[in-house]
């Protein structure tokens, strides 16, 4: 994909991946702010940005909020990776109705892990009847992760907790390096049945990130990964 103009909010691990992985598939960079630069969505504006078709912020979840409304009050489309800043969700959904601007977001944008949460709620479903299943979930991250469950878990818990009609416990280890890791087990008396993904690298993320930006690009309203999937499927 060739032509196409992204601003990046964030200049950690997530924002440095994505550029390199945005030089290689064509794309422009037209600007990187480090978090330092815009703190509290400050500075932010189209112009600032270098007027991008969309733009993909991956920061820390005090300034996620602030940053996305920002984007969104610029006319600016956004894709937001940061998580841990959910409770506000209804207001960034109220901004981006009012401004007409297009946002997308998700717990994490590797393209196995939504489907694996499709196929959580799938197998939910079919578990619903056999009570000496019991369902849990262990995510492991690296160290500096703040948030804890992760986000994905906490979706993959919601997607497959609604569909078994119960709640689904997760557990939350953090150390070294790991990117990410998520298991859901459902667990009987005498088998066990896993779904898991591992991710071995950060451009997982930077790749379903850039997917989504350019699927964003010309649509309105608010979106996830789930619309991404669906829509891109259908014949």
């Amino acid at each position: 994909m060739t032509g196409r103009r992204v601003a990046i909010i964030g200049d950690g691990k997530m924002g440095q991946a994505i550029r390199h992985l945005a030089d290689e598939k064509g794309w422009t960079v037209t600007a990187v702010m480090g978090e330092g630069e815009n703190a509290g969505g400050k500075g932010i504006t189209a112009k600032s940005l270098g007027s991008p078709q969309v733009a993909v912020e991956f920061t820390q979840p005090d300034a996620a909020v602030a940053n996305i409304s920002a984007c969104l009050r610029a006319g600016v489309p956004v894709v937001a990776g940061t998580t841990g800043w959910y409770d506000s969700l209804p207001e960034v959904t109220r901004i981006a109705k009012e401004t007409g601007t297009s946002f997308l977001w998700s717990p994490n944008f590797s393209l196995g892990v939504n489907v694996m949460i499709e196929l959580g709620r799938y197998a939910g479903v079919m578990m619903r009847s056999l009570e000496d299943f019991d369902a849990h979930i262990v995510e492991t991250h690296h160290a500096k992760k703040k948030d804890a469950p992760s986000g994905t878990a906490i979706a993959i818990a919601k997607a497959a907790g609604d569909a078994l009609g119960r709640p689904v416990p997760t557990t939350s280890v953090r150390t070294g390096s790991v990117p990410g890791t998520h298991e859901l087990i459902f667990d009987g008396a005498f088998e066990q049945l896993s779904l898991t993904h591992l991710a071995r690298d950060r451009r997982v993320f930077a790749e379903g990130a850039l997917t989504a930006a350019g699927w964003l690009i010309g649509k309105k309203g608010v979106f996830t990964m789930r619309d991404v999937l669906e829509l891109s499927a259908k014949p």
